[in-house]
């Protein structure tokens, strides 16, 4: 099992989903996170060194996954595991952050078996 794993979260644009889980999982000590976003808008755009960095990419929507395996095929992309979590929400949100919370502890779970 890896040490300290390394998780990408990934939305849109990096502006609520993805940055909400950065900020409120960034001080956990069972793992690194990073966020970014698949929009050319993005605060901060996935690159391939972000995927190279990656133990595990979280992604929001189904049409996330399906954008990195296509833009990133010539990687050996890390697992991308989708969370389901529409963007109906904004920054920092009480029922995000829960979401967050919930999702995003049982993929690390399921995935480093803890």
């Amino acid at each position: 099992m890896i040490e300290r794993p390394n998780l990408l979260v990934v939305c849109g644009k990096n502006k609520k989903r993805s940055r909400t889980a950065e900020s409120i999982f960034k001080n956990d000590p069972r793992f690194a996170i990073r966020s970014v976003g698949l929009s050319p808008k993005s605060e901060r755009k996935i690159s391939e060194n972000d995927l190279n960095w990656s133990d595990l990419v979280l992604v929001m929507e189904t049409d996330h996954r399906q954008k990195i395996v296509k833009l990133y095929r010539n990687l050996d992309l890390p697992i991308i595991k989708v969370l389901h979590i529409p963007d109906d929400y904004e920054y920092m949100d009480d029922e995000l952050i829960d979401l967050l919370h919930d999702r995003i502890n049982e993929a690390f779970e399921l995935e480093f078996e803890i």
